[in-house]
């Protein structure tokens, strides 16, 4: 039905300009908190780095020749990244990628860099004579950037020499660096095209950014808008009467932003931080027609005057004290923007907030928000609607394109969604309207597109997203469409099956894309029976492969607990038995199908979805993917052939002459501790992921890169065989598992049903009780996962761990 051959995508400019350079070796200058997440990330990918900083001012005479102490300020940096809870290297080891040093002694080691970039102090005085330092010492053809966050990137190469000039332009990463996918590229006049091209292109396939290309003004896009964003928010919350607490909970999630809302986000970033951008933006942006909701408000001024910085000072708008609640909460007091005194922060009780609770999707809560007659949905509704205007009125300013726009806001300040296409959502006729109506202006080109009879920004057509090019006056491809899959283009299209809770796209090329539709994408009845028909449909119907994957945050939070607690609760053994083998033959399909199976992670990966992913020819793993086999903290092992999985790689391990035994522990600990892996490069050392798996640095590639894997796949694919050949070590490996779990009780690192639970781990993984270390199938050690798991879903100590979990979302030790 399908070919097997597949034309790679035509090779763009971006592509043939990261061709032309390769970067090995990278100098970072600054070692603040954006400087050593910038090396830190860099180090993540492979480079070799170099940072530097000043040498401290306060040495005393005898260290003045210490080096040692003159790197004082750039070795703690570096500790102190190090040992960050949000750490910014994938593993630790990776540090080891950086090399310190200070301006004064090793500023010409930056001779060998390939790319050299600059995150001192935001002062132009300052930046200038680093670069004076770079122009004398840089090699010729080295790529010179700015971390700048504000400062105009022309001013910063004037006096530079021509080749520097040639070379230099603003990459501006937003913090924290390997978390936030933002990178804005800003050319100046001078600029190379092929600088600009390779940045693009890089930042996105490398360095795995959201890379959005800027013009040269003021706070350049996201901050330039998202700034605004908040400022709108802040002014309507005092004009309305709100309190903070209200509206944080109406611009987090409920809108599609994070759950810290606009408030607490304000307290996170440092209200010292986000006065400087935004007296920016009022001093250069004389024109701009919203600056005064630039303007300073007494409650900021208050915070100002009292140093209360927000998370970094212990006090902005909220402040956390050391009392307890009843329920052993800490109390947190809430900023009264009027009286400037703290109290108790309240729940927030808005009837727009109950209406948008239980409404799954974004589009349908900005509708209910629209149409809610309270404080709530006015303040959602204007500050939408003044949204609109602003970034209509930005165009061509601050960017040529639309999308620029949205993806600089859903990249660096994690909205769902952009400005343009919340428009969409509300409608752009109705937008216009109701904007109009509060006494906001829109730019004539809106206006212009609509009487053209143009209905939306966005639209899929082909699999594609198509955007509205303004220069233009029509509808284009969005730039490297090609690279990228992204399920909601393929809506227009019937499926190739679908149920409850799966839908299975055809997503070109002869390989179809199983996506979960469930909530938070666990893994229950319909998932299981949709991946089974998606073999089947694949197997039967000449399809070239299976990809498993979707575009939401997390791929799966794993199996459905509910489901398996109703069973547990009822004490229906026989169809929680069913149940459970049901997944473990649904997982083993995925291993031993015809076809290959590839699955595309993202976000959390846990419990049965991270069993899956084992078993699928290879996994395309986003570089933050958090995967982990999470059962024990349940109070159950492991039960889609996860534990047995374990078993199968420990055998796999083994060699001649090989003791066995700390192999085995190894893996019994992984589960037994319920480890996860903190990203898919560490998903590797706790055995997650191996040989055939691979991690992809940007996120909205994985689906894309799962294709090409099963393609690969495909032309000489043969059916594996059931394995008959696992070494277990019996009662010689139990007697290992009983002593170690011992020695965690009696140290109290565990319970007692802690140390039930990793028993009955290491009875699988040794294949029970054996008199003497043999070969088994696979299938043997699934019937001990499966009576294991079901043998622990009985106990009433499990019970109430599914019983907590489900009514808390937090794990019990009990």
């Amino acid at each position: 039905m399908y070919g097997n051959d597949v034309l790679a995508p035509a090779e763009t400019q971006q592509d043939r300009a990261t061709k032309k350079r390769r970067i090995k070796k990278v100098a970072v200058l600054g070692s603040g908190l954006m400087g050593s997440g910038i090396a830190a990330h860099c180090a993540n990918i492979g480079l070799d780095v170099l940072m530097l900083d000043i040498v401290p001012f306060d040495l005393k005479e005898e260290e003045k020749t210490n080096k040692a102490a003159r790197n004082r300020i750039v070795n703690g940096a570096l500790q102190t990244a190090i040992k960050a809870k949000l750490n910014p290297f994938y593993k630790k080891s990776f540090a080891s990628r950086i090399t310190t040093g200070n301006f004064d002694d090793d500023f010409e080691k930056i001779a060998d860099a390939d790319w050299i970039v600059e995150v001192v102090v935001e002062r132009l005085d300052i930046k200038k004579q680093v670069f004076e330092k770079v122009d004398k010492y840089r090699k010729e053809g080295s790529l010179v950037t700015s971390n700048t966050s504000g400062i105009p990137i022309h001013m910063m190469a004037e006096g530079r020499s021509e080749d520097f000039r040639k070379h230099f332009c603003g990459t501006h990463f937003f913090n924290p660096v390997r978390y936030m996918r933002l990178l804005e590229v800003i050319p100046t006049a001078d600029t190379d095209q092929d600088v600009v091209d390779f940045f693009m292109h890089y930042g996105d396939v490398y360095l795995g950014k959201t890379t959005v290309l800027c013009k040269d003004t003021p706070a350049f896009i996201a901050n330039r808008v998202g700034v605004y964003a908040m400022a709108k928010v802040q002014q309507l919350t005092q004009q309305l009467g709100l309190r903070i607490e209200d509206v944080d909970k109406l611009t987090g999630t409920a809108l599609g932003r994070p759950k810290t809302g606009t408030f607490r986000l304000g307290d996170l970033v440092g209200h010292d931080t986000s006065v400087k951008v935004t007296k920016g933006i009022q001093d250069n942006c004389p024109d701009d027609e919203q600056a005064s909701a630039f303007d300073m408000p007494k409650y900021m001024q208050f915070l100002m005057d009292n140093k209360f910085y927000g998370d970094k000072s212990g006090q902005g708008f909220y402040k956390k004290t050391k009392e307890r609640d009843a329920n052993g909460r800490r109390v947190v007091l809430a900023l009264d923007l009027e009286t400037l005194e703290y109290g108790p922060s309240q729940k927030p009780s808005l009837a727009s907030l109950k209406a948008v609770k239980n409404i799954e999707t974004l589009t349908k809560r900005i509708e209910a928000f629209f149409k809610a007659e309270d404080k709530g949905g006015e303040l959602v509704r204007q500050s939408l609607l003044g949204l609109f205007a602003y970034v209509s009125n930005r165009i061509p300013e601050i960017s040529d394109t639309l999308y620029s726009i949205d993806d600089a806001l859903r990249a660096g300040f994690a909205w769902e969604v952009g400005p343009f296409q919340y428009w969409d959502m509300v409608g752009i006729e109705k937008g216009i309207e109701l904007a109009e109506a509060q006494g906001e202006k829109i730019g004539q080109w809106v206006k212009d597109m609509v009487a053209a009879g143009h209905t939306s920004f966005y639209k899929s057509e082909a699999g594609k997203t198509l955007f509205y090019d303004i220069p233009s006056k029509s509808y284009k491809a969005m730039p490297g469409a090609s690279e990228f899959i992204i399920l909601d283009n393929y809506r227009d299209k019937a499926p190739v099956n679908k149920n409850s809770e799966t839908v299975l796209h055809d997503i070109g090329d002869g390989v179809l894309c199983l996506e979960f539709t469930s909530k938070a994408n666990s893994i229950g009845e319909g998932v299981l029976r949709g991946i089974q028909e998606a073999i089947t449909i694949a197997e039967t119907q000449g399809w070239n492969g299976l990809v498993i994957g979707n575009n939401a945050q997390n791929f799966s939070v794993g199996a459905n607990l509910m489901m398996i607690g109703m069973f547990a609760f009822q004490q229906e053994w026989d169809q929680l038995n069913f149940a459970v083998k049901t997944f473990q033959d649904t997982v083993m399909r995925c291993r031993y199908s015809s076809i290959p199976v590839v699955v595309a992670t993202q976000g959390y990966v846990f419990g049965g979805a991270c069993e899956i992913s084992m078993h699928a020819d290879a996994a395309m793993c986003a570089a933050e993917s958090y995967i982990g086999l999470v059962e024990v903290g349940v109070g159950l092992i492991p039960g889609g052939a996860g534990t047995k999985e374990f078993a199968v790689r420990a055998s796999d391990a083994f060699f001649k002459g090989d003791v066995m035994m700390p192999t085995l522990a190894e893996k019994l600990m992984t589960i037994a501790q319920a480890k996860v892996a903190t990203g898919a490069h560490q998903g590797f050392d706790f055995g997650y992921l191996n040989h055939k798996d691979s991690v992809v640095m940007n996120t909205s590639r994985n689906i894309m890169e799962a294709k090409k894997k099963v393609l690969s796949l495909a032309p000489n694919y043969t059916q594996p065989l059931e394995r008959t050949d696992i070494k277990v070590l019996g009662r010689t490996g139990l007697a290992m598992v009983h002593i170690a779990t011992n020695e965690m009780r009696l140290g109290n690192y565990a319970s007692e049903h802690d140390i039930k639970i990793a028993n009955k781990v290491g009875y699988v993984m040794c294949g029970g009780d054996l008199t003497s270390t043999q070969e088994v199938s696979e299938q043997y050690l699934l019937e001990l996962e499966r009576e294991a798991f079901c043998s622990l879903a009985a106990e009433p100590k499990t019970m109430e761990r599914i019983q907590h979990m489900l009514q808390t979302n937090k794990p019990l030790r009990n």
